[in-house]
């Protein structure tokens, strides 16, 4: 990933989805899995993919569903990338790249920490993403142990994240990308356009710094 990886989760909207390219994301996301207020039908995804330029990521979210409904589900939403944000096995990774998706698997920080050092280096052959325990909510977590041990693999910093915060958590930890979802809405599962747009500049600022 070339600078800092910004992704936009939790769309569902034309204008949210369009405020988000136009302000410069790296990759939107649309929530497939049930049971939140941010989820979205795959025809509906399908729709909002379509206005997305080939150079932004579009990432299906999933959480614990079976590998079949998965495949179809990104099939039917036209997504690029699969997002398995529960406890999928790593086969299903193998299975979501042999059928042309790209993948990123994201761990509760707390899952992380229990990761054997075997397993930690499975995962980190590919992109991963850390979050808080209870992801969507717009809690953070005590990411400090990370400036010790970094992931080895490009990784995603998320939860809790917001325009206000960003810029700190992303000179303090110096992770690979950000991801955001309550943090730039105006109440629960409703993206603010002005958030989101304040969101990446704050993001994109600090990165530049860094440069």
């Amino acid at each position: 990933m070339d600078g800092l990886y910004v992704k936009i989760c939790g769309l569902s909207t034309p204008a949210t989805v369009a405020a988000a390219v136009e302000a410069g994301a790296s990759a939107v996301g649309f929530v497939l899995a049930p049971g939140s207020p941010r989820t979205v039908t795959p025809e509906l995804a399908r729709a909002l993919v379509a206005n997305v330029p080939a150079r932004v990521e579009t990432v299906g979210v999933f959480r614990n569903q079976p590998l079949e409904t998965v495949l179809d589900m990104a099939r039917r939403s036209g997504v690029g990338t699969v997002q398995l944000h529960g406890d999928e096995p790593y086969s299903d990774v193998e299975a979501l790249h042999s059928e042309g998706f790209r993948s990123l698997r994201a761990f509760p920080i707390d899952g992380y920490r229990a990761l054997e050092a075997a397993q930690r280096v499975r995962w980190e052959s590919g992109r991963i993403l850390l979050d808080a325990i209870e992801p969507g909510a717009g809690l953070t977590f005590d990411a400090s142990e990370l400036l010790a041990s970094p992931p080895a693999a490009p990784w995603i910093l998320a939860g809790g994240l917001t325009p206000v915060n960003v810029g700190e958590l992303v000179r303090r930890l110096a992770p690979t990308g950000v991801d955001v979802s309550s943090g730039v809405e105006s109440s629960r599962g409703t993206k603010d356009v002005d958030l989101i747009r304040k969101f990446i500049a704050a993001a994109r600022s600090e990165s530049t710094t860094q440069d």
